[in-house]
């Protein structure tokens, strides 16, 4: 038994390893000893690899996630006649439209909605934006949104309830903010 187990340590050291180029390396070592107690002979097996590209303990870069640009048109015109645009960029399916306006400091609240809005929950119909363009990168309207939302145009959707994009899309999408303004 011991002379397998020694063999098999020497066996696996002398097999034929894929030449590695100079940016990476690989080793296997393999070591048989002795133990003076029992008599037996045990052996160890070590395999290691490392990349240059990769700091011991840092984990591998991600693969950068598809972006969502986001403009985010004013209620009303300026003195000049145009409206007033914010931007703001997202990552693909992981935040609601909600969440990126106000990270983004960008005022989707009428006056009452500031005080009188539900926080996110979907139950007050506060945060309404219209979609200008973009719809197809956006979630479909949600039961919430179809019951607050029942005699609105079909562009119209509730900001708390609408997820920007779908993890895997990417583009742009121009939002009218607070469009009951609108003249």
């Amino acid at each position: 038994m011991a002379a397998t187990s020694s063999a098999a340590a020497v066996a696996l050291a002398s097999l034929p390893f894929p030449a590695t180029s100079s940016s990476s390396s690989s080793r296997v070592s393999a070591r048989s000893h002795r133990s003076s107690r029992s008599g037996r002979i045990s052996s160890t097996i070590r395999c290691s690899s490392a990349s240059p590209n990769l700091s011991a303990g840092a984990p591998a870069p991600a693969p950068s996630k598809p972006q969502i640009e986001l403009e985010f048109v004013g209620p009303k015109p300026g003195e000049d006649g145009s409206y007033p645009v914010d931007q703001a960029e997202a990552a693909s399916g992981e935040k609601l439209l909600r969440d990126i306006m106000n990270e983004n400091k960008i005022e989707l609240y009428a006056a009452y909605g500031k005080v009188m809005n539900c926080g996110g929950g979907g139950s007050c119909g506060t945060c309404i934006v219209e979609i200008l363009d973009g719809k197809e990168l956006l979630n479909e309207r949600t039961g919430t949104e179809n019951r607050y939302l029942k005699k609105k145009p079909e562009s119209w959707r509730l900001a708390c309830q609408t997820i920007v994009g779908n993890k895997e899309n990417s583009g742009k999408v121009v939002v009218q903010r607070l469009p009951q303004w609108k003249k």
